[in-house]
């Protein structure tokens, strides 16, 4: 968190910009990659190729809304209230474990959540980002990818349990 923090002041610096993100990037894949050891091999592919498949299809429906003149900023609100909402329901998982049935739905509404980021912020790249501000929406939708394939992850190790 302190790097992305860092990342966003030094957002219009450059090189300094490109060496905290690849310190981030650096960072945030030994978390994915702690993550992925305590997982079967079959689920990790699993995970990746649907995470693939997911954000490529996401991608080129979003590129092909705004060539229409779809805008997606209208997300915004609901995708806050949901990862709110997310948050709250994962806490009250920590104190009151609601068993595998629960888990599963707030996986399921996580990977919807972390669908309509992806869009949000690909609709955000398009329209919104000025040239100097790739740094920041490179960081939000590769932690949306990222957020995306561990919500796979999960659910793939809850239907495999």
């Amino acid at each position: 968190m302190i790097v992305l923090l860092v990342m966003q002041l030094l957002m219009n610096r450059h090189p300094d910009n490109i060496i905290m993100l690849g310190l981030f990037t650096v960072m945030f894949s030994v978390m994915v990659g702690v993550s992925c050891v305590f997982s079967k091999g079959k689920i990790i592919m699993e995970a990746s190729l649907l995470t693939s498949v997911m954000v490529v299809s996401l991608t080129l429906f979003t590129f092909w809304a705004a060539k229409r003149g779809y805008d997606f900023n209208f997300l915004w609100p609901f995708l806050f209230c949901t990862l709110i909402l997310v948050l709250i329901f994962s806490i009250i998982q920590i104190f009151f474990p609601m068993g595998s049935l629960v888990r599963m739905i707030i996986s399921f509404v996580v990977a919807l959540l972390y669908c309509g980021f992806i869009i949000y912020d690909t609709d955000n790249l398009i329209k919104r980002c000025s040239y100097d501000e790739y740094i920041l929406a490179t960081t939000m939708l590769y932690i949306d990818m990222v957020q995306l394939f561990l919500t796979m992850l999960s659910i793939l190790g809850i239907i495999d349990d």
